[in-house]
């Protein structure tokens, strides 16, 4: 089954994005990305509710658009890292603000500090 996106006869720069991070898996592989490369397996292990198909589909989109390098090791048994390109790190202001967005307006719920790491902040 191939990638799902919605139609954009117009080049609307809003689809275009959505149908680069609109699924429910993107944003998140993308910020468990912000602290450096992380495996597969570790990946997996932070989305329990993820299968391995999705995972690898969503992994793949992601390279494809250039936002994740995959690297692969020669070891036995098989390693693959994944971290941002250059691409993928211009994103991370736009997860801290959606991040920031939420705690502002929904302020009933006590949610626990997202840890983005971003080059400007300290």
């Amino acid at each position: 089954m191939g990638r799902k996106v919605i139609e954009n006869n117009d080049f609307c720069s809003m689809v275009h994005a959505m149908n680069i991070i609109g699924s429910k898996w993107k944003p998140i592989l993308l910020y468990l990305c912000a602290n450096g490369s992380i495996r597969f397996g570790k990946l997996l292990f932070f989305l329990p509710d993820i299968s391995k198909k999705v995972l690898t589909d969503q992994l793949r989109e992601l390279e494809e658009d250039g936002l994740l390098i995959r690297k692969k090791f020669p070891e036995i048994p098989p390693r693959v890292e994944y971290s941002l390109s250059e691409k993928g790190k211009s994103f991370l202001p736009v997860l801290k603000h959606l991040s920031d967005w939420t705690i502002q307006n929904y302020p009933d719920i006590a949610f626990k500090k997202c840890q983005i790491i971003l080059e400007n902040e300290n």
